[in-house]
């Protein structure tokens, strides 16, 4: 190890000893501080996010979700409620770039604290360049197939593509009846086509509409979508991995989880995680927000991949995979015999991902 990375190891064991020590005077008594909003801070950005999964899915929590609408509605001013909606309606129901902003912004934070923080201090550590540079590599990646995404077409269905997108696929007659026409467009709706109301738009294959690209993901950029969001996860592992282990290293190094503290009784106390684990935080509380940052992303980024993966594996779509759970429903509705909803375009994993990553030589074998 170079005399700088050394210098750099004794000034951390020199601040770690000297937090220690102002800590034992009395301080430790809040020792839970760090860890209580820490850990807040983490099961928020979950709590949020499982909630709203959970409100869509459970029709009981939809309707006390809608009476609560309701009582906030005579509490807050029409007015307010007028620009409220106006903007929701701007965000999620118009094309526009905001989220593309958005997206970008928050991208260009976490590198900018990674080259900031992290990297510099584990060059000093002699950590791996390779490994260093690898967030770099797949930031360039997913910028990559991010573009690709928004300006690929995702298979827009007009009267020059309408007789080739009518063979693409064989019609169920339960979720894509045949013969069914969109009454926006005014063409005939290929089996697996859905016409998007953001977009204005009937798309082949369609998949879902993606706020984030500001555009539609169907049969003709779902591959871009899919390296997109594999890199994007790994981009965020990788971050949070080189994160953990600069922390463990300093640990290591610094030999505190050797040393002992005088708790608030006078009484001796051998470092434990919980004061750690505070400490690392006293010293660095943007690498330590910045782990727990991407950590949440990374577990929601890998199971969301998880979930687009098997439906890739089994040759659905998102459009596809929340209607199937819709058909008895609707069936009950207008007061029709159940149908059940058969997959008919599983033919295998690999034949599947084959359509998914090369959708071109499906379409030329339908002709």
């Amino acid at each position: 190890m170079n005399e700088g990375a050394q210098d750099v190891l004794v000034l951390w064991a020199h601040l770690l000893s000297w937090s220690a020590t102002i800590r034992s005077r009395g301080v430790s008594a809040s020792r839970m501080d760090f860890l209580f909003l820490f850990f807040f801070y983490l099961l928020l950005m979950l709590t949020v996010v499982i909630l709203g999964c959970v409100c869509s899915r459970i029709h009981y929590l939809k309707g006390l979700l809608r009476e609560g609408t309701q009582i906030m509605s005579r509490l807050i001013p029409e007015c307010l409620q007028r620009r409220v909606q106006r903007w929701f309606h701007y965000l999620f129901h118009t094309r526009n770039h905001t989220f593309i902003v958005l997206h970008l912004v928050l991208q260009g934070l976490v590198y900018t604290e990674y080259t900031w923080e992290i990297f510099g201090y584990c060059q000093e550590l002699e950590f791996s360049l390779p490994y260093l540079l690898l967030p770099y590599l797949l930031l360039a990646t997913n910028l990559l197939f991010f573009v690709l995404s928004c300006v690929t077409d995702p298979g827009t269905v007009t009267k020059a593509t309408e007789p080739a997108f009518l063979q693409a696929y064989l019609f169920d007659d339960v979720m894509f009846p045949k013969n069914a026409r969109c009454p926006t467009c005014d063409l005939r709706k290929p089996a697996r086509s859905k016409h998007c109301r953001v977009c204005n738009r009937c798309v082949h294959r369609f998949d879902h509409h993606c706020i984030w690209m500001n555009t539609c993901i169907g049969a003709w950029n779902v591959r871009y979508f899919l390296i997109y969001l594999s890199t994007l996860a790994a981009s965020a592992t990788t971050m949070a991995g080189l994160s953990a282990a600069f922390l463990v290293q300093v640990v290591i190094f610094s030999d505190l989880y050797l040393e002992t503290y005088t708790d608030e009784r006078g009484q001796p106390q051998v470092v434990d995680i919980i004061f750690l684990a505070q400490y690392l935080f006293v010293l660095f509380p943007r690498i330590i927000f910045l782990l727990g940052f991407v950590l949440v992303i990374s577990v929601l980024l890998g199971g969301y991949l998880c979930f687009a993966l098997y439906l890739a594996a089994t040759n659905q779509t998102t459009n596809e995979w929340y209607k199937a759970r819709r058909v008895p429903c609707q069936c009950y509705h207008h007061q029709m015999e159940p149908q059940a909803f058969q997959n008919i375009h599983n033919r295998g994993v690999w034949r599947n991902l084959h359509e998914v990553f090369l959708p071109a030589a499906h379409d030329e074998k339908k002709k």
